[in-house]
């Protein structure tokens, strides 16, 4: 399961994929929150393991326009489409400031938090309805078969 970061009155954690961890759910408040105050940090990759920190508001459709390569650039080019890695905040205050903390760390510092969490560097957003598999090529697990 991969945490996510969630701002608050304390500091939170609860999984990424799955609320069925009574001991991992989140706050009640959270739930009631607007999605669109909600802010996410993520790390995508490439099979060669490029990696690409953003941050956005709506996760599943950044994802999806990274994998259709709709706004070309950075993410285009080195082919990083994979989400390995996410955190969410509720404020974008924080949501910038772990982004400039995350692409201030050196490239090992970056591999050890996905991997930490992911270390199958599995794509997090392949089942997702907005986002789906890449349409630009197998994914590592799909080719090892």
């Amino acid at each position: 399961m991969i945490p996510i970061r969630v701002e608050g009155p304390a500091d939170t954690t609860r999984c990424a994929l799955h609320h069925c961890n009574p001991s991992r759910r989140a706050p009640l408040y959270e739930f009631m929150r607007d999605p669109d105050q909600q802010y996410y940090v993520y790390i995508l990759a490439s099979k060669s393991r490029v990696l690409y920190i953003g941050i956005t508001r709506h996760l599943s459709v950044r994802i999806a326009q990274h994998k259709s390569g709709e706004f070309g650039g950075f993410t285009s080019k080195y082919k990083t489409y994979r989400l390995v890695y996410f955190e969410r905040y509720l404020s974008p205050r924080s949501a910038i400031a772990r982004e400039k903390q995350l692409k201030g760390w050196l490239r090992a510092k970056k591999i050890g938090l996905i991997e930490r969490e992911n270390p199958t560097w599995e794509d997090l957003a392949a089942e997702w309805p907005t986002a789906g598999p890449s349409t630009r090529g197998p994914t590592p697990a799909a080719s090892s078969g």
